[in-house]
């Protein structure tokens, strides 16, 4: 099979032939139709994660057919459309584990960091960390589902987003746009926060009721004006600096959730924090049922993030492009 390989911080992928794995007890062998280019894999080439192995097949937003089963891999078939996610798998035996948020497990290992993902033919998974996709999902636009889409809705529900709150969402990239039509799906009144007046025509096309262009405006005081403050805001930008700049848009008991984030310390006001009662979290992945409520919503809503097919050949420039900022849409590597 072929596979693009991380070979090092700094290096550019390396295009490899590989064998075939064969899953062993537990495992599930998936064929991939198509993964996601997530900033992440950026990320692990940037160095960010002192905890990943090298060398690694990247890619955790993935889309397949199950190939082959090893043993004790309960409601699977060969066969069945399968989504592999962030989350390789967890100790299974601690209290987040038993609880189900298995995300939060302290050894917990994360695909295409520490495991090999989905930037090749196949891909071994872990049986009770592959999820089922829903009949009639289209595989190549929801890859992206597996990360930038299980990232925006866990972490607006676990913010606390309800009908009729204000979300504001920082950034509409990949989990920007998608956190925006998740928001506005669930009820809330949406504003966007982008860097220009570019972005303005496509945020409002999801269905943002407010745009801010930060380059031109203070954004936390057009959030502010908007009605008292937003309920929650969700940084998707990768920046801390972007989050801290918006802080005190947050109406009293309000909370500023981190999807997007830098290598840099991220820089707070105290002040306003104890006097409004704010909140500030982050919000990983999630867990694989975590997944399957996000999928679920994603059909139930008709959501699904515009997509833009590339070739494995084509994963190294598509890296660097998004080290330069480009945007356009998700990129999403295509095996069929």
């Amino acid at each position: 099979m072929r596979a693009a390989v991380a070979t090092g911080v700094g290096a550019p992928l390396s295009l490899e032939d590989r064998q075939i794995p064969e899953p062993g007890p537990g495992e599930v062998l998936v064929k991939i139709t198509a993964c996601g280019v997530c900033f992440t894999d950026l990320a692990l080439t940037r160095g960010h994660f002192p905890f990943a192995r090298f060398p690694i097949v990247p890619g955790h937003e993935i889309a397949g057919t199950v190939a082959a089963l090893g043993g004790g891999v309960p409601g699977l078939s060969v066969g069945d459309q399968v989504g592999g996610q962030f989350l390789y798998d967890s100790c299974g035996h601690c209290d987040y584990c038993v609880s189900g948020d298995q995300i939060l497990c302290p050894s917990k290992r994360i695909t295409g960091i520490v495991a090999d993902g989905g930037y090749a033919e196949y891909v071994l998974l872990k049986g009770g960390y592959v999820t089922p996709l829903p009949a009639g999902l289209d595989p190549v636009a929801a890859a992206p589902l597996m990360c930038a889409g299980l990232t925006a809705f866990n972490a607006l529900r676990r913010a606390g987003a309800t009908p009729g709150s204000r979300v504001a969402v920082v950034g509409a990239g990949g989990v920007g746009a998608l956190a925006i039509r998740y928001a506005v799906a669930m009820g809330a009144r949406v504003a966007v926060v982008g860097r220009s007046a570019r972005g303005e025509a496509e945020a409002k096309d999801l269905g943002a009721e407010l745009y801010v262009a930060s380059g031109d405006t203070d954004a936390a005081a057009a959030l502010k004006a908007w009605d008292g403050g937003a309920d929650v805001i969700l940084n998707a930008a990768p920046s801390n600096e972007a989050a801290s700049a918006v802080l005190t848009g947050l109406a009293p008991d309000g909370t500023l959730v981190l999807c997007g984030y830098d290598n840099t310390p991220l820089t707070l006001q105290a002040s306003p924090m104890v006097l409004n009662r704010l909140r500030v979290m982050a919000s990983p992945s999630g867990s694989p049922h975590d997944l399957r409520d996000t999928l679920a919503f994603s059909v139930r809503h008709g959501i699904l993030p515009k997509v833009t097919p590339i070739t494995l050949d084509d994963a190294q420039a598509t890296l660097e492009a998004m080290a330069g900022g480009a945007g356009g849409g998700r990129r999403v590597i295509t095996f069929e």
